[in-house]
């Protein structure tokens, strides 16, 4: 997959940072598959870098783990679920690595300030917030586009065009198929044209050559045939919000 979007962004110019997890360790299920751990998981993000000559950002869960995986990553992502833990954020910013805080799916855009300052505090200044939707009812989400703007008051604001047209924990599951988050990817592109319109700084996306298959997020993956498309629209917003800037 780093292969294939590197690929399509490289023909369309836009900068890229692959994202895969070592660990996924929010799964909705006990029996969820989560990786392949943080020795081989690493091993294989490093390989990616090393050979495709691109940066890395990946999920930390714990303290204990920042040291090893900033050894490795350029950017560690602090997981939504997790964006108000003090000792993992601050100790993701004293790593030195460039830091993304996902905004809590429970929080309010100006709430996501305060995180901001936990790494500045840390003397990091590299660091940068995502949007995914906040919670609307049960195994809803909505993205509320006035977040945008307002932490962009703050921090530079990346918008997760995936994870926001997620349903989580929308199945229950069975004996044979643990349950799982489910997603609205027909969404995806509508909601990164209008984040784009909105200004922000970066789109985050899951993609997947085979969405039915994958082992997580798949239901909310855009599939990677319409990767090239998607980035072109985005590109055509821009470069009109662009124009619109500088016109007399």
């Amino acid at each position: 997959m780093a292969e294939i979007i590197k690929g399509v962004a490289r023909s369309l110019e836009f900068p890229f940072i692959f994202k895969a997890s070592y660990d996924k360790a929010n799964r909705t299920s006990i029996r969820s598959f989560r990786g392949p751990g943080i020795k081989e998981g690493l091993r294989i993000l490093k390989k990616i870098k090393d050979r495709l000559s691109i940066p890395i950002l990946t999920d930390v869960h714990e303290t204990a783990d920042v040291a090893k995986v900033a050894e490795v990553v350029d950017v560690l992502q602090i997981p939504a679920f997790l964006s108000r833990q003090t000792d993992l954020v601050v100790a993701a910013a004293l790593s030195g690595r460039a830091v993304n805080l996902k905004k809590g799916q429970f929080m309010s855009p100006w709430d996501m300030r305060h995180a901001v300052e936990k790494c500045r505090q840390a003397g990091n200044q590299q660091v940068f917030v995502t949007e995914r939707g906040a919670s609307f009812g049960y195994s809803n989400l909505v993205v509320d586009m006035r977040s945008l703007p307002i932490m962009r008051k703050f921090a530079p604001v990346v918008f997760d065009a995936t994870h926001s047209v997620q349903l989580p924990s929308a199945s229950e599951g069975t004996a044979d198929h643990p349950a799982s988050s489910g997603g609205q990817p027909e969404f995806i592109p509508v909601l990164s044209r209008a984040a784009v319109a909105a200004g922000v700084d970066g789109i985050f996306m899951e993609v997947h050559d085979n969405p039915k298959e994958a082992k997580s997020d798949g239901a909310n993956a855009l599939e990677s045939t319409k990767l090239r498309g998607l980035l072109k629209e985005l590109q055509a917003v821009k470069n009109a919000l662009d124009l619109a800037h500088v016109a007399p």
